[in-house]
């Protein structure tokens, strides 16, 4: 297979691992920086374009799109399933998963455990929103935050009613969740390939951080889940539409609490904790849904998806 990788940097573990993978298993791969792509959208022939170049002939994509630039690289994404190439994560699910509160509100649909969000535009509706999700100690987060960047911990009502009010000040989406104190600064990260739980890691903040990002100075160690740990992870990645996604989740006194469901997760920390090749795992469901793809009738990567 000719594989395209959608990726602004060849030199993150992430990208060089699924290289190395995909290249161990006798594939063509390219890494392509999405933000130098650029279309000609038609109805006939539809192409994509980059660094002066035509791109053409790839069987399959796999978009690591990073946060600050899911509009465009969607819209790169979508191009290439236009032109007939198989995602890895379809654009559609990666656009439904990046957007925080549609995401919460389809995973709250079906029925899976997550904290108490609530989500205003109005300043004057401050006071009743905190209440609403059971008062401080609450959790603010930025709708366009990533990797723990735009999440505040306030731990009384005024602190919560003067951030609150900061943010939307700047006309910023926000949302407010309850805040998990049983879970200690850590949480789960589930790694889900083609609806299956991989591999699993606990996150854990340095002390005195409540976010427990490894971007943020945090540590992971290989863990051990609990079946309703695992069914949240697998139904949450189904709720996404995506075949490879990290489903972080928080313990609680009420069972698992899924907080995000990651379209691009990395696979740095991923792999060291469980010391398993989860790039491989990557490219071999690629393989898998690629060969069912062409084998039907209709395929679904065709033009027109998304």
């Amino acid at each position: 297979m000719k594989i395209a990788v959608l990726s602004r940097n060849k030199n993150l573990y992430s990208t060089k691992r699924i290289v190395e993978a995909a290249e161990a298993r006798g594939h063509e791969v390219r890494v392509i920086d999405h933000l130098r792509c650029y279309m000609n959208i038609s109805s006939k022939n539809p192409t994509m374009h980059y660094k002066g170049e035509s791109l053409d002939g790839f069987d399959a994509v796999i978009p690591r799109i990073g946060a600050s630039v899911t509009f465009y690289g969607t819209a790169v994404l979508r191009q290439f399933e236009m032109m007939g190439v198989y995602p890895l994560n379809e654009s559609v699910a990666i656009s439904r998963a990046r957007d925080k509160l549609r995401s919460m509100q389809l995973l709250s649909r079906k029925g899976i455990g997550m904290p108490v969000t609530g989500f205003a535009s109005s300043p004057d509706d401050i006071d009743d929103l905190i209440k609403q999700v059971g008062g401080a100690p609450l959790v603010i987060k930025l709708l366009e935050g990533t990797q723990g960047i735009g999440v505040v911990l306030a731990e009384t009502n005024k602190a919560a009613e003067s951030v609150l009010q900061a943010f939307m000040g700047l006309n910023v989406n926000i949302m407010i969740q309850e805040f998990i104190k049983e879970a200690g600064g850590a949480d789960i990260r589930c790694f889900v390939i083609d609806g299956k739980v991989v591999a699993a890691m606990k996150r854990q903040g340095p002390e005195g951080e409540f976010r427990s990002n490894l971007h943020r100075g945090g540590s992971a160690e290989l863990i051990r889940i609990t079946p309703a740990e695992r069914t949240a992870a697998i139904v949450a990645a189904k709720v996404m539409g995506l075949n490879v996604c990290g489903v972080d989740m928080l313990r609680s006194s009420r069972g698992p609490l899924v907080m995000e469901v990651n379209s691009s997760p990395g696979l740095e920390g991923i792999e060291k904790a469980s010391k398993k090749d989860i790039a491989s795992m990557m490219i071999e469901v690629i393989e898998k849904k690629y060969i069912e793809t062409i084998n039907k009738p209709n395929k679904t990567h065709t033009k027109g998806k998304g």
